[in-house]
């Protein structure tokens, strides 16, 4: 096991999935239901949410192979969507999912796209293709992130009124830095690949 991969993949899927920053969005789509109705809509979005990620992470090699891309393009086309991402958090730019009746939300907009966004699964994807076989560490890296995650959420209720708006502003700020900084050192290790 890979200790350095395991907290690279918990840091870059616990950033991705915003469990604070998606505090607000739960309370809105869970608007109405008792406790124990908002707990399992938190348990179902957060295992499609794994179940996604490494669906995607070791099915993702597969599909590069097919369609012929190169690992250097994908980091660095990683690299700039996570940028990307991490520049909309910085600047406070969220977006709300429409709200629709007669839907799951656990699983759209909470586990997809808001957990396991497209940011989120070609990290996880990127970091499976690392050399010196780190799935192991990758997948306990994705796992201990959900958790993490899934505690935050099932604590909804109390940390909103604990954190307050600007708590949440701070927060987001914060991880949208260190996400930032993951972005540049993918995007770099692309272009490494594909110039030198």
């Amino acid at each position: 096991m890979n200790i350095s991969v395991l907290a690279k993949t918990f840091i870059a899927v616990f950033v991705l999935a915003d469990a604070v920053g998606n505090i607000p969005i739960l309370l809105v789509l869970t608007d109405g239901m008792e406790p124990a109705q908002r707990n399992k809509v938190i348990d179902k979005a957060i295992l499609v949410a794994i179940a996604v990620l490494l669906f995607f992470g070791f099915a993702g090699q597969f599909i590069l192979e097919y369609l012929n891309i190169s690992f250097g393009s994908l980091r660095v086309a990683g690299g700039l969507l996570l940028l990307l991402i991490a520049l909309q958090m910085l600047r406070g730019e969220t977006e709300t999912p429409i709200i629709e009746q007669n839907r799951d939300v656990a699983i759209t907009p909470l586990a997809l796209p808001l957990l396991a966004g497209p940011g989120t699964l070609t990290t996880v994807m990127l970091l499976i293709s690392e050399p010196a076989d780190p799935n192991v560490s990758v997948v306990l890296g994705v796992l201990a992130a959900m958790f993490v995650t899934w505690l935050i959420l099932r604590l909804a209720n109390s940390l909103d009124k604990l954190i307050g708006t600007e708590g949440k502003v701070i927060v987001t700020q914060l991880l949208g830095f260190l996400l930032a900084a993951l972005a540049v050192e993918i995007g770099s290790k692309g272009i490494k690949e594909l110039f030198f």
